[in-house]
């Protein structure tokens, strides 16, 4: 069998071994999974609440899941796709600021 290659990687059929390139897309796989479970949770939150309601858990996500973006497209050297991370990057860790300083309802 002739080996699958790219750039950054060669791979057997049927080859177990871990490549760098093969952690870098589980990564970004991941970060793709956890922004994505943003979704789920704030429609399950909403439901419990009878109303549209963004919970903590939405930012905490959001966050992770950037985070975890940013560094795959850092790690692609894929310009745009740096700067739109970033960008939402610093929105959801201003939500998440904002929350932490609201003042405490008695």
């Amino acid at each position: 069998m002739q080996p699958v290659s790219s750039p950054n990687m060669t791979l057997m059929p049927g080859d177990p071994s871990l490549t760098g390139q093969t952690l870098w897309l589980a990564a970004g796989f991941a970060g793709q999974a956890l922004f994505g479970m943003r979704f789920l949770v704030q429609w399950l939150y909403s439901e419990k609440h009878g109303r549209s309601v963004i919970p903590k858990a939405f930012w905490y996500l959001s966050v992770a899941g950037g985070m975890i973006l940013l560094s795959y497209a850092i790690h692609r050297d894929e310009p745009v796709f740096i700067v739109g991370e970033a960008l939402t990057l610093l929105v959801f860790l201003r939500n998440l600021h904002l929350i932490r300083r609201k003042p405490k309802r008695d």
